[in-house]
């Protein structure tokens, strides 16, 4: 499936629908699929559930029958929207379908009030970063991302 015959096929087969928790292990599957995209803590299944019930409707599936092809995770904090795990079937690429997401995506975050979202891109995935780049993201100079485990943190020194 290539150029326009993937083109056609994708108005009268491809459908996209909410996220559903039903959905986790076939959006595993294919995040592992997809180069660039990296499956880390908070990508567990009750993580996930939590997650898609504090953004109900906003995360995006595409299905080609019962198959999920597509798949983006989007929330926002009240501030600002966040996209992950943005991941279409190499089979699929190419042809609109990530930019269909993503624009399904914004379209739930204007409906909750949010202006600005944000994505991570791994230094390492050129694929992805000229992706974004297409679909007019910016890279954000003088920023840079960090984290720490929650979990691992030492909890707060009492006064007693």
């Amino acid at each position: 499936m290539h150029g326009k015959v993937v083109g056609a096929y994708m108005k009268n087969r491809i459908r996209t629908r909410e996220f559903s928790i039903n959905d986790y292990d076939a959006a595993v599957e294919l995040w592992k699929r997809v180069e660039g995209l990296e499956i880390a803590e908070g990508d567990d299944k009750a993580s996930v559930a939590r997650f898609l019930t504090r953004n109900p409707g906003l995360s995006r599936v595409a299905t080609n029958g019962s198959a999920i092809i597509g798949v983006s995770l989007c929330g926002h904090d009240g501030r600002r929207g966040h996209i992950y795990h943005l991941a279409v079937h190499p089979r699929y690429q190419g042809v609109g379908l990530g930019k269909r997401l993503v624009q399904e995506c914004f379209s739930g975050l204007r409906d909750a009030g949010i202006q600005r979202a944000i994505i991570l891109v791994a230094n390492d995935n050129a694929r992805g970063r000229e992706f974004w780049k297409r679909c007019d993201w910016e890279e954000l100079s003088g920023a840079l991302a960090m984290g720490k485990d929650v979990v691992a943190a030492s909890p707060p020194m009492t006064n007693e």
